[in-house]
């Protein structure tokens, strides 16, 4: 805990020196040499990775931050590292770097997936012209596309990355996560194991991560045909528990969502879950990548049907109702995106709380998907309601503060504030 202070009160002192630097750069006392543009693109790295990072934060964390002294401002944090990106300065590169991590991670896993790919693009593109060879931006070059839903051709780029060098190894494994789920976006489940059994054996983030998507993976697969290296999903699903770790005392929330699923596997007759790549797809937002293409959607569609009508024709069990409702998100989801919002609608609605025995994370992302619906129809005041619902009345859930993001995403999006006291003014989209 006294080690926890010391580095709030280390990161309070940074934000500090670039606030006052800001300041003084700003002021009329303040005389430019030689090197100014060099302090403004180290200033503006800085005052911009605050408020980028911080503005992504629900307003009830950021108001206890603000008192510490501490600034989130999204709008502004972008346009200080765009300023640092674009000018010639030392920290451009890194001001790049940042900027193409926001744009393809963060806010897409942790918000709606709707931010411009296109400025990631026009970021990049100096750097991959001049650089045509670096493992890096050959990495983000095949995110974009992924993101754009140009499957084939993320996948050329990361395989790209991967032989462009061969000393950082930790490197390729960030590229073979990206291939694993680019061929699971294509139904290539056989390929998508060997990837996750290469981190399994390679990688040390997660160790449970890579063995229960090993197990997903190979129960996607038809009952009758042979599994790689004569591995069982049900023997691997039962080994998941026991490779969870603690970082700070604390499990990673991704590992608690494995294991908590993984433990239906631990009874002599396990009960098997429906469609667990697609599900795990969900909570890394694949479905937006999935969306883009219509194929694809359409295949993930008809996994899903099919996935269903199993589930029906089985006996029942205490965990039909849980994977029902699993199964209808998903397929709300694909059909969303098919453009039978109608459809949609109605598998999200059928989602509800008094069913639900242990997944009731999908209470809450099912509203938020809703909302997000409503919202692609601009139904913005119908959606503000539905996501402070899902904000409010649902806590200690899977995943919690991956749905909290998104939904504070979402409602940034509307311009409507977290609380249910304010009126619906901020109900028009942005």
């Amino acid at each position: 805990m006294i080690n926890f202070l010391k580095g709030g009160m280390k990161i309070r002192n940074s934000h500090l020196i670039y606030r006052d630097l800001n300041n003084l750069m700003q002021s009329n006392d303040f005389q430019k040499g030689e090197s100014h543009v060099h302090l403004q693109g180290g200033v503006s790295l800085g005052i911009g990775a605050f408020n980028l990072t911080l503005s992504l934060f629900p307003p009830r964390i950021l108001k206890i931050l603000e008192f510490a002294g501490f600034s989130g401002d999204k709008e502004y944090g972008l346009s200080q590292l765009h300023e640092g990106a674009t000018s010639y300065n030392l920290r451009s590169l890194l001001c790049t770097m940042l900027l193409l991590c926001y744009y393809t991670f963060l806010s897409f896993i942790l918000g709606i997936g709707e931010e411009d790919i296109k400025e990631a693009d026009s970021l990049l593109q100096p750097y991959i012209s001049r650089y045509p060879k670096s493992a890096i931006f050959l990495f983000f070059a095949g995110r974009i596309e992924e993101i754009k839903g140009n499957i084939d051709q993320a996948i050329q780029w990361f395989e790209d990355g991967c032989s462009a060098q061969q000393s950082w190894k930790q490197f390729h494994h960030m590229c073979y996560w990206e291939l694993m789920w680019c061929v699971a976006y294509k139904g290539m489940w056989r390929v998508a194991y060997f990837y996750a059994d290469l981190l399994s054996k390679e990688n040390r983030w997660s160790k449970a991560m890579y063995v229960y998507m090993k197990a997903a993976f190979l129960s996607m697969l038809p009952a009758d045909e042979p599994r790689p290296f004569d591995e069982s999903e049900v023997e691997l699903f039962r080994l998941v528990p026991t490779l969870k770790q603690r970082i700070a005392g604390k499990s990673p929330p991704t590992e608690k969502y494995v294991i908590r699923k993984a433990r239906r596997y631990q009874a002599k007759d396990p009960v098997s879950l429906p469609v667990p790549a697609l599900e795990m797809m969900y909570l890394w937002n694949g479905f937006s990548v999935l969306g883009k293409d219509p194929q694809l959607t359409e295949d993930t569609l008809n996994t899903l049907c099919m996935a269903e009508n199993r589930l029906l024709q089985e006996p029942a069990n205490d965990y039909q109702d849980d994977d029902h409702c699993s199964i209808l998100l998903l397929k709300g989801l694909c059909l969303k995106h098919r453009g039978r919002l109608e459809q949609a609608e109605e598998c999200f609605t059928q989602i509800s709380e008094k069913k639900m025995k242990y997944d009731h994370h999908l209470v809450p992302n099912a509203l938020l998907e809703m909302s997000l619906l409503y919202m692609q129809q601009r139904r913005g005041e119908d959606a503000i309601p539905l996501l402070r619902r899902a904000k409010n009345n649902y806590k200690n859930y899977s995943m919690e503060s991956r749905t909290l993001f998104r939904i504070h995403a979402a409602l940034t999006k509307l311009r409507a504030p977290d609380s249910e006291e304010s009126s619906t003014d901020g109900a028009s989209l942005s």
